[in-house]
């Protein structure tokens, strides 16, 4: 007799079972399983809205089964039948998507109120994993090795998170900047820092906005002699520099790049960021400079994150009030969120809107040209905070004209691509990984769909949203 589970669609909690063949429940620790209301040795999600991950259309009344950790069957409701056993999720009315990729998700978080880049390693790997972020990179660390320990902790099952992709510290050039972060010496310091950090175990570094040319270049090369990457949120260098001393992955999209500016120098980021800001309104997507970016960036298949949402920070007016946020926060970063958003001036920000939405453009003209475009949050300050501005993220790739499918493609199977991981995980596609978001609703008609997430699977064990957002509130901008 088949199994059947029933998950509320209001709290994702499992309501009752019936008959038998389920093994018992997986051992977990108490402090992951207290968050789990899904944990079957097979598990079938059925007449679920799919959008698979790899961009095609969304398909309707489908199934998903999950064995184990993996994902082994996908299909047609009326041809693909649950396995005898199985737990069966009738989750009519809602969305399937894979689990998202999110390519710059620090874990810190900085505040008028709270200070800056504080260490966020209690909140943030449940609020994102609440969020249906299910991998991150880290992209920019202030603490590597406890970045290290808490990858291991959930790798471990030790705590509830998503697989992190560990950074090494920010490779920064000397000059005005945060504290966190060691200013180079030149290049040789650059290949040291690049050395030590990856003997330690982290897989990416990232490149700040004032490293020379000639420290980038060391530092490239001493991470491809160790097998992992470099990405960067550049303004000394330009993208195209970049490219040619062979970068991985460029962060921000058009809002990093200095390289329009016409008072640039060679090493140096301007500080006249008003009228960088103009620069980038101004510009003209389709014209030959900005053509002959993406084809270098194209041409050496060196990939980009989109991090939207932190980019719309600049403009408060029109970044949306979501109490989820305010509730998250400690009440003192609350209240100055609150502040920061009352304090919008649409007219004061129109340059500032202006060049948002050429950096939407300029992201829409990436992908046309083949490039391969990732995104993340950049959750460190303000109303940007882990999960919550990933999915903001997905709205504003809605906004600059992408199609659902292509902004969960964009935030799932691109992401993966870039990290090296879309073997495993990045799709909803039998063989992979079980990470899967259950969305209330239909995420192709309704954007803000994306904020309706029920249960996450993380590697088959379907967490409950609501239980890990309840676990947080108040926390973020303290630990």
């Amino acid at each position: 007799m088949r199994t059947l589970f029933r998950i509320s669609v209001l709290s994702g909690v499992i309501l009752g079972a019936a008959g038998s063949g389920v093994r018992a429940q997986l051992p977990l620790k108490p402090q992951v399983a207290k968050y789990v209301t899904v944990n079957a040795s097979v598990v079938a999600l059925t007449h679920v809205r799919l959008v698979d991950g790899t961009g095609a259309p969304a398909r309707d009344d489908q199934v998903v089964v999950i064995t184990g950790s993996k994902i082994t069957a996908v299909g047609p409701a009326a041809i693909t039948v649950p396995p005898a056993g199985a737990t069966v999720v009738d989750l009519s009315g809602h969305t399937v998507i894979p689990g998202l990729i999110g390519l710059h998700d620090h874990m810190y978080y900085g505040s008028q109120a709270g200070g800056s880049m504080k260490a966020m390693f209690d909140s943030y790997p449940r609020l994102f994993l609440a969020a249906g972020v299910t991998t991150i990179r880290t992209t920019g660390s202030v603490d590597s090795y406890q970045e290290l320990n808490i990858r291991r902790n959930i790798l471990e099952g030790l705590i509830p998170g998503p697989e992190i992709v560990v950074t090494g510290p920010y490779l920064q050039g000397p000059g005005p900047g945060p504290g966190a972060m060691h200013p180079l010496t030149g290049p040789e310091d650059a290949s040291r820092m690049v050395s030590y950090w990856a003997d330690e175990g982290v897989t990416w570094f990232k490149a700040y906005t004032q490293i020379s040319r000639a420290e980038l270049k060391a530092a490239i090369d001493a991470a491809h002699r160790k097998g992992v990457k470099v990405t960067a949120h550049l303004c000394s260098v330009g993208y195209r520099e970049a490219v040619a001393l062979g970068i991985d992955n460029l962060e921000h999209g058009l809002l990093a790049n200095a390289e329009y500016f016409p008072g640039k120098t060679p090493d140096n980021c301007p500080t006249d960021y008003a009228a960088m800001t103009r620069t980038w309104a101004e510009l003209d997507i389709g014209g030959a400079a900005v053509r002959q970016t993406l084809a270098d960036i194209t041409a050496h298949k060196v990939g980009m994150t989109s991090t939207l949402a932190v980019m719309e920070l600049s403009s408060p007016s029109r970044v949306p009030s979501d109490p989820r946020v305010l509730e998250a926060l400690m009440p003192d970063a609350a209240k100055a969120v609150q502040a920061y958003l009352s304090g919008g001036n649409a007219e004061r920000e129109a340059v500032d809107v202006a060049a948002l939405k050429k950096a939407m453009a300029y992201e829409r003209a990436f992908v046309a040209a083949g490039g391969l475009l990732g995104a993340g949050s950049d959750p460190c300050c303000l109303s940007a905070i882990a999960g919550f501005a990933d999915q903001r993220n997905y709205e504003l790739l809605i906004e600059a004209g992408f199609r659902s499918e292509e902004a969960i493609r964009i935030m799932t199977l691109n992401g993966a691509t870039i990290l090296g991981f879309a073997d495993r995980v990045g799709t909803i596609t039998p063989g992979k990984a079980a990470d899967l978001v259950v969305l209330r609703g239909d995420l192709t008609r309704d954007p803000a769909a994306i904020r309706n997430v029920v249960t996450v699977f993380r590697l088959g064990l379907g967490y409950d949203s609501a239980r890990l957002l309840q676990s947080v509130k108040g926390l973020v901008g303290l630990r």
